[in-house]
Parts: structure tokens; C-alpha cells; sequence
């Protein structure tokens, strides 16, 4: 199947979601989300498969064990191209539209240790911070989990503090929900969006933890 864009059905099922996120509604429109969802999510991870790699298109379903919000089903559809642990490119869907982004969502305590250590490193530290200005001037705006406090061990006035106190980091873009995205177009927009933010996976994809 080649990837013809998300259909303005795939926004409306997301409207719908978020008012009745029910099984009784999910049942009555799982043909909806297949169709217009699920199948053109991955008709676009596999165009961009060839450059990227192979993409996770993530489950509809919420975990809800140990969560307030009870509601099952997610109101939107993600996909993610993995190249180091948690660390890679990402793409959903939702009644927003269409949002692109990378970098890394989870670190183990050796590989956020790794993470710092570049940090605080001469010549990795600041050509990270260029890298981030640069997506940051490019329209993607950048966060991430941070702690509130500088993390234990480190000067609490280094000059980079800022990306010290990450334990996640990420660049993301919203599209939109634009004409473009119900066209073949969005697979070039997303592809150019990875391609701007391939320095910083390159970067977060080569820490080496100790």
C-alpha cells in the first residue's frame, strides 16, 4: 500500500475518541481506525523505512494498571524508528493533526550518566547545544524531562546546566492538520524533519555508557 495521507476520517475518529473513549465507541469504529488510521501510519513508516529503518507503529491501547485516567484507548497514533536504547524518530497522528520529533524518551542510570559525561565534555557538550539552537531556529522546539535541581554531583553553575538537568531529550514539530497531510506530500515533510533532526540522534545514538 503506498502512503496517500491520513484521511480527514483518521482526525475525526481522534475528535470523536477523546468525547466517548469507550470500548462500546471503539468497537462500533474499529473499522475506521484500521482504515484510516492504522493503515496509512504504516503505509508512512514504510516509505521512510528505506533511509530511517524499521518503525514500531505502537498500540492503540492504554496500560491503565496503575494510572488515574481509566480511559482505555490513546487519542492518538505514534510510531517510532528505534537506533539506540529509547533513542530514534517519532510520528502520530491525533485531532491535531500530524507531529514529528526525536531524541531520546528513557536512559538507564549508566546511559544517562553517559548522556552527562558528553555534556560536560569540551567538545561533545557545546557541539550539542549548537545542534539544539539550530533545530530550535528550524521551528522545532525542544524538551524533555528535566530535574529541578542540578543532578547530584555535577556544579550547579556549569555553563551547560540547562541540558545537565535532562533525563529526557527531544525535538518535536507540530504540522498540523494542513491540506499537506491528507496528501502523499506529509511523507516528504516528515522525511525532511527526520532528516534536519538526524544530527541529534547521531549524537544521542552514539553515547557509550562506562
Amino acid at each position: 500500500m503506498s502512503f496517500e495521507g491520513f484521511p480527514v476520517a483518521a482526525l475525526d475518529f481522534y475528535d470523536d475518541l477523546e468525547m466517548d473513549n469507550t470500548k462500546s465507541f471503539w468497537e462500533a469504529n474499529r473499522a475506521t481506525y484500521k482504515d484510516a488510521v492504522e493503515a496509512p501510519m504504516k503505509a508512512l513508516t514504510a516509505a521512510l523505512g528505506p533511509e530511517f529503518g524499521t518503525a514500531k507503529v505502537f498500540r492503540p491501547y492504554r496500560d491503565v494498571r496503575f494510572a488515574k485516567d481509566k480511559t482505555p484507548y490513546k487519542t492518538h497514533q505514534g510510531a517510532f524508528v528505534g537506533v539506540a536504547p529509547a533513542t530514534g524518530w517519532y510520528v502520530e497522528v491525533s485531532a491535531r493533526g500530524v507531529r514529528t520529533g526525536a531524541g531520546f524518551y528513557d536512559a538507564d542510570g549508566p546511559r544517562l550518566a553517559a548522556f552527562r559525561d558528553a555534556i560536560v565534555d569540551d567538545k561533545t557538550g557545546p557541539q550539542l547545544k549548537r545542534m539544539l539552537a539550530k533545530v530550535e531556529k528550524a521551528g522545532f522546539e525542544v524538551s524533555g524531562e528535566q530535574l529541578k535541581t542540578a543532578p547530584r554531583g555535577y556544579d550547579k553553575e556549569h555553563p551547560r546546566i540547562e541540558l545537565l538537568r535532562h533525563k529526557q531529550l527531544f525535538a518535536g514539530r507540530v504540522i498540523g492538520f494542513g491540506p499537506e497531510v491528507h496528501t502523499a506530500e506529509l511523507a516528504d515533510l516528515v522525511r525532511d524533519d527526520w532528516r534536519t533532526l538526524k544530527p541529534l540522534v547521531d549524537w544521542l545514538a552514539r553515547l557509550e555508557p562506562a
